[in-house]
């Protein structure tokens, strides 16, 4: 099969990636790609956000299934284009993709769907913005209802600012605060049938011990040795399904990878958004512990045909990712520095560490930042613990002037596995 990837991050690198590995996989495109992507898939030029033009280089390569990454596409129906081609796709339908493209749609479903989530106001006006912020109190969480690139959500105790965040916005949803630990849990659905995959958990502000402004994402670990067992299962029954199910009610059914993160609150499961995609950096962490080749799980979501697919299979591994970023990311980023240690890294650590690009491109023989998160180092071990060690060990190698990176992924986490182990 010959493949497509659309992008240009981390997450399409890491689907690049997995994709090299397939044995059905006999030519890999990316586009527009970057300098990492390169080593694994031919890149090509296109514009991401122009169906029509996304669907000419698919026919030009004569792709078998071309796999839309980025939000911003599948918000703007590139999907839509490369179907009406006569190519299979791996995305939601612009209509299903306003899932993540509105905030306010999003509450709309899963209030038909009785999912459980946030209590919410969707305010168009300062003076509703301010009656919502009185209403919930302090936390306050304030989205864009729009895209935001995934730093549009503020959430804090400081009112002026969170009403500062509301007026820059426009049309904002406001919601109650959740308590608990958040989880992040994937599945592949081709509109009815819905295969969920291994749960994980990322770190979204950008410093140490959970402080500092909200990101894209710095890191993320899977498995979660403390979420209970049957986790999956309850998030398959009560919010993933009946999601796949009201929009194949209404007319606009979900194709693709509906991404669901969760807050388990002192109250149970609740949703905090969708997201209409793999999401980075957790895509890193759960690639790398699937064995069932991706092709065909991808294929079989674009063509209806997943419920004929046999279990997936998984690693036994823990999978760490740590995510090195730009001077002054989540800010204006400084851009255009050398990127170093990347061949020792290669020589060093693999198989069981390795470097996945997102904001960085190739100057001559040298690769130099492009972006506020430049690279995800990615380990797999036996526990957490092996895997954040290895990631580390890596992530000391490579050099980026001004850089930035969390120290704490997965540690609570690695450290409570440790302990349980210890006493067992």
């Amino acid at each position: 099969m010959k493949v497509l990837v659309i992008g240009t991050g981390a997450r399409e690198h890491a689907l690049c990636r997995s994709l090299s590995l397939d044995p059905a996989v006999d030519a890999l495109y990316c586009a527009p790609g970057n300098a990492g992507i390169a080593e694994a898939a031919e890149l090509r030029p296109v514009d991401p956000l122009d169906g029509a033009d996304v669907a000419r280089l698919a026919r030009e390569v004569e792709a078998g299934l071309v796999v839309v990454g980025p939000e911003a596409p599948l918000v703007a129906g590139v999907a839509d284009a490369v179907r009406a081609a006569g190519i299979a796709c791996f995305g939601p339908s612009g209509a299903a993709a306003r899932l993540e493209g509105s905030k306010a749609f999003a509450k709309d479903v899963m209030a038909a769907a009785q999912v459980p989530t946030a209590r919410a106001y969707v305010c168009t006006t300062p003076e509703e913005a301010d009656e919502a912020l009185a209403a919930f109190g302090a936390p306050y969480v304030v989205k864009d209802d729009g895209l935001a690139a995934g730093k549009g959500v503020v959430v804090t105790e400081d009112l002026e600012e969170a009403r500062a965040h509301a007026r820059a916005c426009g049309r904002v949803v406001i919601e109650e605060f959740l308590d608990g630990p958040e989880v992040s849990l994937f599945a592949v659905t081709d509109g009815t049938t819905v295969l969920p995959l291994q749960p994980a958990q990322d770190f979204k502000r950008a410093l140490d011990g959970d402080e500092g402004p909200n990101t894209g994402g710095m890191g993320a670990y899977s498995p979660l040795p403390w979420a209970e067992p049957g986790l999956v299962d309850e998030v398959l029954r009560t919010v993933l399904q009946p999601t796949v199910d009201e929009l194949r009610r209404r007319g606009t059914p979900f194709s693709g990878l509906l991404y669901a993160g969760l807050a388990l609150t002192s109250r149970g499961v609740r949703v905090i958004e969708f997201n209409a995609r793999f999401g980075d950096p957790e895509t890193q962490v759960v690639l790398a512990r699937l064995r069932t080749p991706l092709s065909g799980l991808l294929h079989a979501s674009a063509v209806g045909t997943l419920d004929a697919l046999p279990a997936l299979r998984w690693s036994e591994d823990a999978a760490v990712t740590v995510v090195i970023a730009s001077h002054n990311y989540p800010g204006t980023p400084r851009t255009g520095d050398p990127v170093t240690g990347l061949d020792e890294v290669a020589a060093k650590d693999a198989p069981d560490a390795y470097v996945l690009h997102a904001g960085t491109k190739r100057e001559g023989d040298a690769v130099v930042s492009a972006g506020g998160r430049v690279l995800s180092v990615t380990a797999t071990g036996t526990d957490l613990g092996e895997a954040r060690e290895r990631a580390y060990a890596a992530v000391s190698r490579i050099g980026l002037d001004g850089s930035q990176y969390r120290t704490d992924i997965a540690a609570s986490a690695a450290s409570a596995a440790s302990a349980a182990a210890a006493t067992r």
